[in-house]
């Protein structure tokens, strides 16, 4: 089983218009849709278009909760989740044109969870999780939601055995790192601000940081990826795509990289289906969607070169 675990997650509301967003210019919207929204959310979707059994944990607001649900069983999301009374789960409204590619994003800050439901949560992963499962953490937390309470529900899945991967930004994934976490996912930026460490290269950066963590992947956007793993690094190049929206495309990477590990696949074949994927994600308008068979093709179009250590 792999469960996700959504601090902050939210209800995507998706405007559609015509051309550019201006100001000061009646932007009229020819089209609303609704998706989830949250990182661990998106992750969860992806994992279910493979087939791999999973749920996904989080806190939600009560007063919106059908309208939430009714989304994740549209999605074919299993979920779990605890319920905050007397709030709402947030709203990010995705400004999205026919015309364009990319999106224009506006989140709600989310709601603060009580104690309670802090504790909950903690109690609830300690009883579902076990030693042979995969735990994803993935988003930003919510507003109160402090590094104390973080380092807390790390400390909860690491103490059952299970897989810890965390897809997190700012404090939150410096704390992951020094946790010891399994998976992370930052970018060129993050690499170097974890470290402190300016002066050295790229690939000597990774190395570095690797060597606590067993699968890490640094996101160089449309230039790919670099994954360290058991002591080798491999520079992923994705194939060139027609992209529309690349909103997303990070979260459907690591989707499908869980899904590659929880099938035992070799390191570079997942490496190839989670960036295939990734790929068909940016040819999609909206948030979340890709397509499982384009991501096939596009998978045979990966190159994969693995770095010699200079």
């Amino acid at each position: 089983m792999i469960y996700t675990i959504t601090l902050n997650p939210a209800i995507d509301r998706l405007l559609f218009i015509h051309g550019e967003l201006e100001k000061r210019k009646t932007n009229r919207v020819t089209k609303t849709a609704f998706d989830c929204g949250g990182k661990g959310l998106h992750v969860s979707g992806v994992l279910s278009k493979f087939g791999i059994k999973n749920e996904a944990l989080g806190i939600a607001g009560s007063d919106n909760l059908d309208q939430l649900y009714a989304i994740l069983k549209e999605k074919h999301i299993n979920h779990d989740f605890l319920v905050e009374a007397g709030t709402s789960t947030r709203e990010c409204f995705v400004v999205l044109s026919d015309d364009t590619f990319g999106s224009t994003m506006i989140p709600e800050a989310g709601f603060t969870v009580s104690q309670t439901n802090k504790d909950n949560l903690l109690k609830q992963v300690a009883k579902k999780v076990k030693k042979e499962d995969m735990v994803v953490i993935a988003g930003s937390p919510p507003p109160h939601y402090t590094l104390s309470d973080f380092k807390e529900l790390l400390r909860t899945v690491k103490a059952t055995g299970a897989f810890l991967g965390c897809d997190n930004s700012g404090d939150y994934l410096n704390l992951a790192v020094k946790m010891g976490v399994d998976f992370i996912k930052p970018n060129e930026d993050e690499v170097i601000a974890i470290l402190d460490e300016k002066k050295a290269s790229l690939e000597e950066n990774i190395r570095k940081l690797a060597e606590n963590i067993p699968y890490l992947v640094v996101s160089l956007g449309a230039k790919g990826s670099i994954c360290a793993h058991n002591g080798k690094l491999y520079q992923v190049i994705p194939p060139k795509v027609h992209e529309r929206n690349d909103t997303g495309a990070g979260d459907v990477f690591v989707g499908a990289f869980m899904a590659g590990l929880a099938m035992n696949m070799p390191i570079t074949e997942t490496l190839k289906v989670a960036t295939g994927c990734s790929a068909s994600k940016v040819m999609q308008q909206d948030s979340s969607s890709f397509d499982l068979e384009a991501a096939g093709k596009l998978k045979n179009q990966v190159s994969i070169i693995q770095l010699e250590e200079r």
